[in-house]
């Protein structure tokens, strides 16, 4: 969880706290466990397309 917040934050210019709220409104919109969304970010193993916007 940490290494994907930390990746969004430095992509995306934003702090671990905005990084955290952003994958989890990403999950719950997606109706996807945290963990999974983090997993993908880390390994680019799909488009999460729209996460910190």
């Amino acid at each position: 969880m940490e290494q994907a917040k930390g990746k969004l934050a430095e992509r995306h210019n934003i702090d671990m706290e905005q990084a955290f709220t952003a994958l989890r409104r990403y999950a719950r919109a997606h109706n996807r466990r945290l963990v999974d969304v983090a997993r993908a970010l880390i390994d680019d193993s799909e488009p999460l397309a729209g996460l910190a916007s």
